[in-house]
């Protein structure tokens, strides 16, 4: 395992992934903390907003160890579970992720365009549902993937050219056709995305209409500012995923650097 074309670079690339991976636990938790200790915040945003740091600390951490230790000189072999593991928990996480924030979308459309009806509509059960929803879901789409790549035979010990593992890399390295493996991925991880930014979108045509109606240039603004880190958040979640899985080739070192 390891990045490509980046030997001589370890050391400024250690204390750059180093830098990223702690600044991003310590903004999350923050952002726990805050929540957690104001009962002001206890509400459907910000509860959907705790699920959201908790997978922004665990997503990372899926990798970034692993690669830390490689950038400090430590051996670049991973054993044939822990690519697995890798793997599973990467589309776990981002499949999980991708529901929640489709989630957060609907909340937002109750809340501007239900506001007297919001606190009905997105109850305790509703959002506690909701939020197991998005996990079982998250955990059945990695499952298959999962299984389907793992199930194939793989010959003695092989290179992958990326910090770690994951279906564009680790199917290649298949000694037997992996037609089926290649067209189920391509299609789960497609349907899936493509579902979720569909319904975001639908949500946010909704909300848009919605706020245009509001006569206040103030009461607009507002209900614009509270969806804009969603929409930001939306935005640097779908990029990767539309580089990564969603174009004809897959180029090693781009996509390493894209996930960097």
């Amino acid at each position: 395992m390891g990045i490509p074309h980046t030997k001589g670079l370890e050391t400024e690339l250690f204390i750059l992934f180093l830098t990223f991976y702690l600044l991003t636990l310590l903004g999350n938790l923050l952002i726990l903390t805050a929540i957690i200790s104001s009962s002001q915040l206890h509400t459907p945003m910000y509860f959907f907003l705790v699920n959201l740091s908790v997978f922004d600390i665990f997503f990372p951490s899926v990798s970034s160890p692993k690669m830390l230790l490689y950038l400090m000189g430590y051996s670049h072999t991973i054993s044939f579970q822990g690519c697995a593991s890798q793997l599973f928990f990467y589309h776990f996480l981002g499949c999980t992720e991708c529901f929640l924030y489709t989630v957060m979308a609907y909340d937002r459309f109750a809340a501007i365009c239900h506001p007297l009806r919001y606190t009905v509509i997105m109850n305790q059960w509703v959002c506690t549902v909701l939020t197991i929803g998005t996990w079982l879901g998250g955990c059945l789409h990695s499952a298959v993937l999962t299984f389907l790549v793992f199930k194939l035979p793989y010959c003695g010990p092989n290179k992958v050219n990326y910090f770690f593992c994951d279906i564009p890399v680790v199917l290649p390295l298949a000694c037997a056709d992996t037609s089926l493996a290649q067209m189920v991925s391509f299609t789960n991880v497609g349907i899936v995305a493509l579902l979720c930014f569909l319904l975001i979108v639908t949500s946010y045509i909704l909300i848009v209409f919605s706020i245009l109606k509001i006569c206040s240039s103030e009461g607009r603004c507002r209900a614009f500012s509270t969806c804009s880190a969603h929409l930001t958040s939306i935005l640097l979640f779908y990029g990767p995923v539309v580089l990564i899985y969603l174009r004809p080739a897959s180029t090693p070192w781009l996509d390493s650097v894209i996930q960097c």
